[in-house]
C-alpha cells in the first residue's frame, strides 16, 4: 500500500525543523515530470532537505531498473553501472537520524538489486563508502555541516574514466553553487565571454572502484 500525502514524524519536529515528508504517490508524480532524467544512470540529483530519502530512494529504484534492463545479463557491467547510479545520488539533511536512515534506505535499495552485483561484498563496501560521502549531515542554507565544529559542506564527484577506474574530486558546496549560478557555461563561449570552472578542493588519483574505501 502506497503512502500518500504529507507525512509527519512528530509535531515537535515540524515546529523545530519544519519537517514534513512527501508521500510515495506525490514523489512519483513529481519525478514523472523529469522522467527522462531519472532514467539516465549517471544523471546527478541533489536533495537539499532529503529527510529519510523518499525522493532519493525512488530515483535510485528507477536508475536500477535501467541498469537491469540494459546490463542485467552481464554482472561485470551491471555492478559497475550500479555503483555509478549510487554515485549520482546526493542529499543533505539537518537531522542526523534522517541522514542515517536515508543512507540505510539507499543501501536497502542496492540490497534488493544485489543480483546485479558480481562481487557483492566488495561492491556493497564501496557503495556504503560513497553514501557516507554523498548523504551529508548539514545545513543546505548555511552550506555547512551540523555539529560542534561546523565546516563547509564538501561533496565528492565520482567519474568512471575507464572500465573499472574512478576519478574522485571533492568540491565545496559553495563552489558548486557558484558554478550553478554561472549557468554552467561551457569551457569556451561562442561569444567570447568568461566562463566559470569549479576548482576541486581535493583531487585523488585514479582508483579501482572496488578499492575506493581503501583510499580514505
Amino acid at each position: 500500500m502506497e503512502a500518500t500525502g504529507a507525512q509527519v514524524v512528530s509535531k515537535q519536529r515540524v515546529a523545530d525543523h519544519g519537517e514534513v515528508l512527501t508521500g510515495t504517490r506525490e514523489v512519483n508524480a513529481m519525478l514523472d515530470l523529469v522522467k527522462q532524467q531519472t532514467e539516465i544512470i549517471d544523471s546527478r540529483f541533489l536533495e537539499p532537505a532529503c529527510g529519510t530519502g523518499n525522493f532519493l530512494t525512488a530515483i535510485l529504484e528507477r536508475k536500477f531498473r535501467i541498469v537491469k534492463s540494459r546490463y542485467g545479463r552481464n554482472k561485470w557491467d551491471s555492478e559497475r553501472y550500479a555503483v555509478l547510479a549510487v554515485s549520482s545520488i546526493y542529499g543533505i539533511d539537518l537531522l542526523l537520524d534522517n541522514v542515517k536512515q536515508c543512507r540505510q534506505r539507499l543501501l536497502d535499495v542496492v540490497e534488493r538489486h544485489s543480483h546485479l552485483l558480481y562481487r557483492r561484498q566488495e561492491c556493497l563496501r564501496t557503495i556504503d563508502f560513497i553514501l557516507s560521502r554523498n548523504i551529508i549531515h548539514g545545513d543546505a542554507l548555511d552550506l555547512v555541516t551540523v555539529g560542534e565544529d561546523p565546516k563547509p559542506i564538501v561533496f565528492s564527484e565520482w567519474r568512471f574514466v575507464s572500465s573499472n577506474m574512478i576519478k574522485r574530486r571533492d568540491y565545496t558546496f559553495h563552489e558548486l553553487l557558484t558554478f550553478t549560478d554561472a549557468k554552467q557555461t561551457q569551457l569556451f563561449s561562442d561569444l567570447g565571454k568568461k566562463v566559470f570552472i569549479p576548482v576541486p578542493l581535493s583531487d585523488y588519483p585514479l582508483k579501482h572502484f572496488l578499492e575506493l574505501a581503501d583510499a580514505e
